[in-house]
């Protein structure tokens, strides 16, 4: 797993010495994990805050469509990611593939009437405007970025065969299920059948803390949850039936849940050194005194 570059470690490191000389320690170790949970999901929060600020600012009579702008945007946030070496090119790589998968789901649901992009753009195809594929890709960042920043690990590890067969069933019946019966009932049980025993262990600052693998998807889907309603509130995109000042369906929630495995095991591509599978000790870091 590639570390984080000296100077971001260096950042983390001041900010949890200020934290601990402060601070009981529980409280500081809870202020470096909100802080570095923000960090980990950087580009999701950029992009967010590009879709708001947009939404405030723009008028319809500008040369730029707001939806191309919003385009240019994500694709020089990711470059400036990979100049600063915020994220590896390997991530990058992986991170594309989900970006595509997403897209491709994007042209398809935009078709079926799922949802819909309301906005005019240059840089839109089959109805999906192209700075949707990065709302993937900033998912697909958070997770190579919060298993790197978190130093986490997992363990135990399903059979990785197990979770891409899993991650493929998902994805197929985001598609499948428009003309055949919808299965997600039976995948949200398979995902803890298969993941049930897997606890994420992770370090904020000298000790292990652990979660149980599917209760963070749970967590995760509930802030894209929030995302979305983002997204529908300032009209950037709408969902069939749904006006602006609604929120968005809890059954959203379900949605995302299953979709991070898919986010999850296309990043555990490259990230394989953090799995550990059934009995391989995994290493732990004790609390240190202060």
């Amino acid at each position: 797993m590639s570390a984080p570059q000296p100077e971001t470690r260096s950042l983390e490191r001041r900010m949890g010495d200020w934290a601990r000389a402060r601070l009981p320690y529980g409280l500081a170790e809870l202020a470096m994990f909100v802080l570095k949970q923000g960090w980990a999901c950087l580009f999701g929060g950029l992009l967010l805050g590009a879709i708001l600020l947009s939404k405030a600012i723009w008028q319809a009579d500008w040369p730029l469509h707001r939806y191309d702008a919003l385009f240019l945007f994500a694709i020089a946030t990711q470059a400036l990611f990979l100049w600063k070496k915020l994220e590896t090119w390997e991530e990058a790589r992986v991170i594309a593939l989900f970006h595509l998968t997403g897209t491709a789901m994007e042209w398809f649901k935009v078709s079926a009437g799922s949802w819909a992009y309301p906005e005019p753009g240059l840089f839109k195809l089959m109805g999906v405007p192209l700075f949707s594929g990065f709302m993937y890709a900033s998912v697909g960042s958070y997770m190579a970025r919060v298993i790197r920043i978190f130093d986490m690990r997992f363990a135990p590890y399903p059979p990785f065969w197990m979770t891409l067969v899993l991650a493929a069933t998902i994805y197929v019946n985001f598609f499948a299920h428009h003309f055949l019966p919808d299965i997600r009932v039976a995948l949200f049980a398979a995902t803890v059948l298969i993941y049930g025993r897997t606890r994420i262990w992770f370090r904020i600052h000298d000790h292990d803390w652990w979660m149980p693998l599917p209760l963070a998807a749970l967590l995760s889907s509930g802030a894209l949850w929030v995302a979305e309603n983002v997204g529908t509130r300032t009209g950037t995109w709408l969902y069939g039936g749904q006006n602006p000042d609604q929120w968005v369906s809890f059954a959203k929630l379900g949605s995302w849940y299953l979709l991070l495995y898919v986010a999850f095991v296309s990043v555990t591509l490259v990230l394989r050194s953090a799995l550990y599978p059934a009995g391989q000790p995994v290493q732990r870091y004790p609390r240190q005194a202060r």
